[in-house]
């Protein structure tokens, strides 16, 4: 079980909270855009817009500090980068540039889940380990 959260997140935990949910709302919103109006499978829209489900079920754990949803978020953004790949480099036009937008998405939400796992798990080694004893 990961140590609960401080009541006060330092500054950069907060930032990089503030970085992995505006990724995330972005990459929402790019999702919804791009197989409605943008560039549909089908005209009129396109129900590969339902991939974005999965994303607003990680929104409330990341604005609620929880580690387990930036580790697995950070696991599970990797489809939708293969995805992106996939489509940037076999679609045309503004599909591809979706495509492009979506790597890149995933790519700063993956990096900003990692860093705050990262810096969580190094503030809670250093709470373990006590105030330095000083003779």
């Amino acid at each position: 079980m990961p140590p609960p959260m401080p009541a006060h997140p330092s500054p950069a935990v907060q930032a990089t909270r503030v970085v992995a949910v505006a990724s995330l709302l972005a990459l929402m919103a790019l999702g919804l855009a791009w197989e409605l109006w943008l560039a549909p499978l089908r005209p009129g829209g396109s129900w590969l817009a339902l991939k974005v489900l999965p994303l607003a079920l990680a929104l409330p754990g990341l604005l609620r500090y929880r580690m387990q949803t930036c580790r697995g978020l950070a696991l599970f953004v990797w489809l939708y980068f293969v995805e992106g790949v996939v489509r940037a480099t076999s679609d045309h036009g503004v599909s591809a540039r979706c495509a492009l937008a979506q790597v890149a998405l995933v790519l700063l939400l993956f990096a900003a889940c990692a860093a705050q796992v990262r810096l969580r798990q190094r503030a809670a080694r250093a709470a373990a380990a006590g105030p330095a004893v000083s003779h």
